[in-house]
């Protein structure tokens, strides 16, 4: 657990030190989408698209795999002290 925390921490330190950086730069995140071709209108309408998608899929796979995976974890033999 510690490991995933520690990842995800390194993530917002180093997010926001990037971000800091290009602020500085006088850079924005609308800027960098225009050079993409693409506007925030249309990239919120693409990740309503990808979580349109995705939601009924994770929820489809996890009635699968939970079961499994606690069946899994009940028919474990028990860890030693």
């Amino acid at each position: 657990m510690f490991r995933i925390i520690s990842g995800v921490f390194k993530i917002v330190v180093v997010s926001l030190l990037t971000g800091a950086a290009l602020s500085a730069l006088d850079l924005s995140a609308a800027d960098i989408l225009i050079e993409l071709g693409l506007t925030p209108e249309r990239t919120m309408e693409l990740l309503q698209q990808g979580a349109a998608w995705a939601l009924p899929n994770l929820i489809l796979g996890s009635m699968v795999i939970l079961p499994i995976w606690l069946v899994v974890a009940l028919l474990r033999p028990p860890r030693g002290p």
